[in-house]
């Protein structure tokens, strides 16, 4: 007989203690093409296989007077399962450089400023006049050596040895502060 099945189906409740392999072969195609209609032709067969795992870890198979409702059942708790965890799942975005760039903590960055904003005006106010003043027109004021120069009245050495001065006097306060 050609167009009969290998394994007939039936649909009444197996009266006789059936096992995992003839539940199997009955009962998969029905199983497949529900969870086609509920999860899609793409996942029907894993959840399909979750179902049968379930089934075969419960031991309770070759007990059953409904085979088919106990599948039934076990498939609509993995899809309860399943619909839970993608709820919960944490969707992964995509790392833009321009906008995820890792940054130093802003308000370390302003303590620190201010920090060294303290050092730096408590060095300057112990430093001569003089020192003090080139210094100042150099690093606050933008002028060049040759206009401090021209400006004071002193050589362009003298320019370049005040500067010194106050670089290793700031210096020096920065690290003792440290």
């Amino acid at each position: 007989m050609a167009g009969e099945p290998k394994y007939p189906r039936r649909r009444a409740r197996c009266r006789v203690p059936c096992v995992l392999e003839t539940v199997y072969l009955r009962e998969r195609d029905d199983l497949l093409r529900r969870l086609r209609r509920k999860v899609g032709p793409d996942h029907a067969h894993d959840v399909a296989q979750e179902v049968f795992l379930r089934a075969a870890a419960s031991g309770q198979v070759p007990h059953l007077h409904n085979p088919g409702g106990y599948l039934n059942r076990i498939a609509r708790n993995v899809l309860i399962d399943r619909a839970r965890r993608m709820r919960c799942r944490i969707a992964p975005l995509p790392l833009v450089e321009a906008l995820d760039a890792p940054f130093a903590a802003e308000q370390e960055q302003a303590l620190e400023a201010a920090d060294l904003r303290a050092i730096l005006e408590a060095a300057l106010e112990v430093l001569p006049d003089k020192t003090r003043r080139v210094f100042v027109m150099h690093r606050f004021e933008d002028m060049a050596y040759r206009d401090i120069h021209q400006e004071l009245g002193i050589s362009l050495a003298t320019v370049e040895y005040h500067m010194m001065k106050a670089l290793a006097h700031i210096r020096g306060a920065v690290e003792s502060a440290r």
